[in-house]
């Protein structure tokens, strides 16, 4: 799904690889706070490799004798990595189990704490990720792309693990929105739409940048406050300040994660919105509709924080920086190394 977007600093061309082996991809997850010590709820910090993290609850939930039901995390981490992230049991009462007896290959439990609050999908603030790049042809390249992304950010993408194997979620997507399936499963209709949301979402960021559009504010545009989940309408009147404080990255602009309440954008930038989705995907209007999903706003823009990277050798590069939650390491380097 990636391959047709648009690169914000050009397709690169210099070679590279990532996740040559598994310590080369390192992330910790950054929930935004502490287990604050008391509670119902038994917070579990693991660091994991070669292990899903949907196994690794099971497990915790087996040795604990509960219901995997009452096991928690914020996200799926890679199997394929070395991860840190925090599992959340419900375990009411005083008795916390002995973790230290707890052992599954490719596991380490660091930190057992208990918390007041369940653990929940998305209840993270963002992840740190640390990673090696190897056999880069053209370090000069390379070198020049990584302070432009420091500078500037790159495109807020959905990665490839949101439309599935091969793009089989988009796939059956189109084919449920066409009415070819039917889709009863709650967990299928749930990627399904995610993965028609994201495929719109990138599609109009990828727009923008080939129109050359994308850091310039419409008419009628959501713009985001920085760091911030609140959102308004720009306005004719104020088009001059509200770009002054996007370049300045004060403020972000957006485009819809679809639902059955349209882009909500108005005027030139609804007459784009609203043009570039019934060109490419009509078939899933009417599927939001039916689902009554509630359209939001996602940034454009990806800035990583703490961007930092260092030359193993020439051919070699470290590189670590921290992401929001819900956007994708891949990005990143989608725009480094072809």
């Amino acid at each position: 799904m990636l391959d047709s977007l648009c690169y914000l600093y050009g397709q690169p061309t210099t070679k590279g690889v990532y996740k040559q082996n598994d310590e080369d991809f390192f992330v910790k997850e950054d929930l935004g706070y502490e287990p604050d010590g008391d509670g119902e709820h038994v917070f579990v910090y693991i660091r994991k490799q070669n292990c899903n993290t949907a196994f690794v609850a099971e497990q915790l939930a087996k040795f604990a004798g509960i219901s995997p039901k009452l096991v928690g995390y914020a996200g799926l981490k890679d199997r394929n990595a070395v991860t840190e992230q925090w599992f959340g049991l419900h375990i009411p009462g005083k008795f916390t189990p002995d973790f230290s007896l707890f052992s599954l290959d490719g596991c380490e439990i660091l930190l057992v704490k208990r918390h007041s609050k369940k653990l929940r999908i998305g209840n993270l603030k963002g992840n740190f990720f640390s990673l090696v790049l190897r056999d880069i042809d053209n370090q000069a390249d390379v070198e020049k792309r990584l302070n432009l992304i420091q500078a500037h950010g790159v495109p807020n993408y959905f990665g490839e693990q949101r439309f599935g194997r091969e793009n089989n979620n988009i796939d059956q997507a189109m084919q449920w929105a066409k009415g070819d399936i039917t889709v009863k499963d709650r967990k299928k209709r749930s990627f399904y739409l995610s993965a028609a949301r994201s495929a719109i979402f990138n599609g109009i960021v990828s727009e923008r940048i080939a129109q050359k559009i994308n850091a310039t504010v419409l008419n009628g545009d959501i713009l985001q406050l920085a760091d911030r989940g609140s959102w308004f309408v720009a306005h004719q009147d104020e088009l001059c300040d509200l770009q002054q404080r996007v370049t300045s990255a004060e403020l972000n602009i957006t485009a819809p994660m679809m639902g059955d309440n349209g882009p909500q954008t108005t005027e030139d930038a609804f007459s784009f919105e609203h043009g570039y989705i019934e060109a490419n995907w009509p078939d899933f209007i009417q599927l939001f509709r039916q689902e009554r999903v509630e359209t939001m706003r996602r940034s454009i823009l990806l800035r990583a924080k703490e961007v930092k990277w260092e030359w193993q050798s020439a051919a070699t590069l470290k590189i670590e920086f921290w992401l929001p939650a819900g956007c994708y390491a891949t990005t990143v380097l989608r725009e480094l190394i072809a």
